[in-house]
C-alpha cells in the first residue's frame, strides 16, 4: 500500500517504542519486502540488517509461508483453544520438541515473547504449589529484557522500561549484568574472566533471601535488546549448578536466540546447558503471523497436570487466540523451511565470517565497542548529547542509507537473516561504516 501524504496524516496510530512526534514528520514507511530487502514509500531499497526484530531469518514474504496460511484460511479461521482443538496446535508442538533439548518436550502456545514470559512465571508458581512448595521469588539480572507485559517489565533490568510503571509484581531481585565495560573488541565475545563469581550472584541471594523461597531464575542466554551481551565462559553451567543445588527452576528467555540465532537449534544447544522452561518467539513464525510459546521439561508438565483431579481443568491460563489456526500453519511451515534449507547449519558457517566483518568496524572513531554471539553483534557506539540520542538518530540516517538496523540507546544490534550471502554481511559493513562517516552529531 502506497502512502499519501494528502490523505493519510499518520497522526492517529500511537506507535510502540518510537519517537512519534519525529517519526510524523520525516516517516519511514515500508511499502514492500521480499527476501532480504525492504521497500520504503520512496521506492528505495533497504537491506534488513537485523532480521525485522530477529524475527524474519528465512527472508520476508516466503512463499512457502505465504501459501500454507492462504491454504489454512480457507480451511477453518478460528477454533477455540479451550477445551477444544485443532491438529495443526499438535503438530506445531510435536516440531518445536524435536528442535528442544531433551527432556523439554511439552509447548504451551501464546502471542507473543512478552506473553511467553508471563506464561513462564505462571507456570514456574503452578509447578511449584502442585508440590505443595509456597515460593513467591523471582530473580532476574541487570540490563534484563523480558518483555511488556507486568510479569516481564517487572523482570526487566532495563530502567527505561519500568521507571515510570511502578505496579510491577513483588520479591523480584536482580542478579549483576555480565557486561565488563572494560572488556572490549573480545573475538567471539566471550569474556574468560568472571563467568563464576558473576553467577554466584544467584547463591548470595538465595543465602540473603532463602532458596526455599525462589521459584525460578530467569536470564537470556545472549543479553540480546540491550546490546548483546554473551555470558562470560561458565556463567551459565554455574546457574545451573545452584538451581539443581536448590530446587530453583532456570528459565531460559530464548524468544531472540532461539531457532537458529546462535547456529544451533537453541542457545541452551550452543551452551551446553539445559534449561527446565525456555520462552521462544520472533522465527517460530519468521515473524509472520504473531506467535510465542513456552516449552518445559516433562516433569513440569506432569507435575502440573497431575495436581488436579481428573477431569477439572489444571491450569487457569491461556489466550483467546492461543495456538491460532493461521500462527499454527505458519509455524509449520517455517519448521519445515529450516529443516529443508538447513538454515540452522548455513548460519552456523556463515558465523566465523559475520564475527570478522562486524569486529572491521573497531576502527572506527564513533565504535566504543563491539560484542558478537552467534549471527547476532551489539555495535555500540559513542553517547552522544545524551545517552541514545546518537543511536536514534543513527537509526533514522541508515535506513535513509538503505540499512534497517534496530538500535536499542547507543547499541546497534545486527542480526542477519539466514539467507543472507558473505556479499549482504559486506553490504552491512559498508553501509554502517557509510553512516558514521556521514553522521554530525
Amino acid at each position: 500500500m502506497a502512502y499519501d501524504s494528502r490523505s493519510n496524516s499518520l497522526e492517529e496510530h500511537w506507535m510502540p517504542f518510537s519517537d512519534n512526534r519525529g517519526f510524523k514528520k520525516d516517516p519511514r514507511l515500508v511499502v514492500k519486502a521480499e527476501g532480504t530487502h525492504l521497500i520504503d514509500h520512496r521506492g528505495g531499497r533497504v537491506l534488513d540488517g537485523s532480521s525485522g526484530l530477529f524475527c524474519s531469518p528465512a527472508g520476508h514474504c516466503h512463499p512457502k509461508i505465504v501459501e500454507a496460511v492462504h491454504k489454512q484460511m480457507q480451511e477453518y479461521t478460528y477454533v477455540m483453544p479451550f477445551q477444544v482443538g485443532h491438529p495443526g496446535s499438535f503438530a506445531l508442538a510435536e516440531r518445536i520438541s524435536r528442535l528442544t533439548p531433551e527432556p523439554i518436550n511439552h509447548v504451551f502456545f501464546v502471542n507473543s515473547g512478552s506473553e511467553a514470559v508471563d506464561t513462564a512465571l505462571k507456570i514456574a508458581m503452578a509447578y511449584h504449589h502442585a508440590r505443595g512448595d509456597a515460593r513467591s521469588r523471582f530473580v532476574s539480572r541487570e540490563r534484563a529484557y523480558h518483555g511488556v507485559n507486568i510479569g516481564g517489565v517487572s523482570l526487566s533490568g532495563m530502567v527505561k522500561n519500568r521507571d515510570i510503571f511502578h505496579a510491577t509484581i513483588p520479591g523480584v531481585v536482580m542478579m549483576r549484568h555480565t557486561h565488563n565495560p572494560e572488556e572490549k573488541f573480545i573475538p567471539g565475545g566471550h569474556s574468560e574472566h568472571r563467568g563464576v563469581e558473576l553467577a554466584n550472584d544467584l547463591q548470595r541471594i538465595c543465602e540473603t533471601y532463602g532458596a526455599g523461597n525462589i521459584a525460578a531464575v530467569f536470564v537470556e542466554p545472549v543479553a540480546g535488546s540491550t546490546g548483546a551481551l554473551p555470558p562470560p565462559v561458565g556463567y551459565l553451567k554455574r546457574l545451573r549448578e545452584i538451581c539443581d543445588q536448590h530446587g530453583i527452576l532456570l528459565v531460559f528467555d530464548e524468544v531472540i536466540t532461539g531457532f537458529g540465532r546462535m547456529g544451533t537449534n537453541f542457545a541452551a544447544q550452543h551452551y551446553d546447558v539445559v534449561p527446565d522452561i525456555m520462552t521462544m518467539a520472533k522465527a517460530l513464525t519468521n515473524g509472520s503471523i504473531p506467535m510465542g510459546a513456552v516449552a518445559v521439561k516433562d516433569e513440569i508438565y506432569e507435575t502440573v497436570t497431575g495436581g488436579s483431579p481428573d477431569g477439572l481443568t489444571e491450569f487457569f491460563h491461556g489466550y483467546t487466540y492461543s495456538g491460532h489456526p493461521a500462527a499454527c500453519a505458519a509455524g509449520l511451515a517455517m519448521m519445515d523451511i529450516l529443516e529443508e534449507e538447513d538454515l540452522v547449519a548455513r548460519t552456523h558457517d556463515m558465523i566465523p565470517y559475520f564475527q570478522d566483518a562486524m569486529m572491521s568496524l573497531k576502527d572506527h572513531d564513533m565504535v566504543n565497542d563491539i560484542r558478537v554471539a552467534g549471527f547476532m553483534a551489539g555495535i555500540e557506539v559513542h553517547q552522544g548529547a545524551m545517552p541514545g540520542l546518537r543511536g536514534t538518530t543513527l537509526q533514522k540516517e541508515m535506513f535513509w542509507n538503505g540499512l534497517s538496523v534496530k538500535f536499542t540507546g547507543d547499541n546497534a544490534i545486527i542480526a542477519p537473516q539466514f539467507i543472507m550471502e558473505k556479499e549482504h554481511i559486506d553490504e552491512i559493513v559498508d553501509k554502517f561504516r557509510s553512516s558514521l562517516d556521514q553522521h554530525e552529531g
